[in-house]
């Protein structure tokens, strides 16, 4: 799958909705039964749903990472965040996540480590403020399997290569893919959803202190949820991105070459050489190279 617009044309064709597009055109290309890729898939929804589970059953902390998700559960008790119960909720899970991932636990890698709380943030918050079932969160996840392949296709989904943008950008985009099918969004949302979210993120770099994925990284995990559940409300009420969602990803990958290397993860620039990120790097042995 190289194309969104592809997808969604096809969906035109077929009367099929995104997701079931994905899965057929899948299963059409590799040869693989789509019982089997919804075996697959669901195999990969439990082990999403163990990391978020194993976050939450401790006080996990990276090197230089301190556990933050119960800050965010016991703030949302309050009931006075202006944030919404679900956007808290996906934050929290986001960073209890990122923060076990962090503390060399088992995650599921979508897109990448480094933006793994995202996905498993926006769906299960929405199972647990919206009683959302297994089915329709295994349909949003194809639907993010299929962006995550038609970005990895035309631009890039590592952040050596494309800085954040590639990594929690994906992550967020094919977040707003999936919950736009979980509602029930027609496949031209779901482009649009994808669309919106890349563009509010185009240029964002790749600067982890001292080269690990914990700072910044676990608190954009965080944050970056707010702009998916708003991608996704936006691409719900009809709002529609000017640029098609296929170009908004092109212009991702040429942005991505663009960035200068130092922003591209490699640990000399942005935060990753402020004093504080450098006095945290050196606290655990890792000096971080003059760039």
């Amino acid at each position: 799958m190289r194309s969104l617009g592809d997808i969604v044309e096809r969906c035109r064709l077929s009367g099929r909705s995104f997701s079931e597009q994905a899965i057929f055109m899948e299963s059409e290309e590799s040869g693989v039964p789509a019982e089997t890729l919804r075996r697959r898939m669901l195999s990969r929804l439990k082990d999403m749903e163990f990391s978020v589970r194993e976050s939450a059953s401790d006080q996990w902390r990276g090197l230089i990472a301190p556990s933050e998700a119960p800050l965010v559960e016991r703030y949302a008790q309050k009931g006075a965040a202006y944030s919404s119960p679900f956007v808290l909720s996906a934050a929290r899970i986001a960073m209890a996540v990122s923060t076990y991932n962090a503390a060399m636990g088992r995650i599921v890698a979508a897109p990448t480590a480094g933006s793994c709380g995202i996905l498993p943030g926006m769906l299960f918050a929405c199972r647990e403020h919206f009683g959302t079932e297994d089915e329709a969160l295994l349909s949003g996840l194809f639907s993010a399997a299929a962006v995550g392949e038609v970005v990895a296709s035309r631009a890039t989904l590592a952040g050596a290569s494309g800085g954040c943008q590639a990594e929690c950008g994906a992550a967020v985009a094919m977040g707003s893919a999936a919950l736009v099918t979980v509602r029930g969004g027609a496949p031209d949302a779901v482009a649009h959803g994808v669309a919106l979210a890349f563009k509010a993120i185009l240029g964002l770099v790749c600067d982890p202190v001292g080269g690990l994925v914990e700072s910044p990284c676990i608190k954009r995990n965080a944050l970056l949820v707010s702009l998916g559940a708003l991608s996704t409300d936006l691409a719900l009420a009809g709002v529609r991105s000017l640029i098609p969602a296929d170009e908004v990803i092109d212009a991702m990958g040429q942005v991505g070459k663009a960035l200068p290397e130092t922003l591209r993860e490699t640990g000399l620039g942005g935060l990753a050489v402020t004093p504080t990120g450098r006095s945290l790097a050196e606290q655990i042995g890792i000096q971080t190279p003059k760039g």
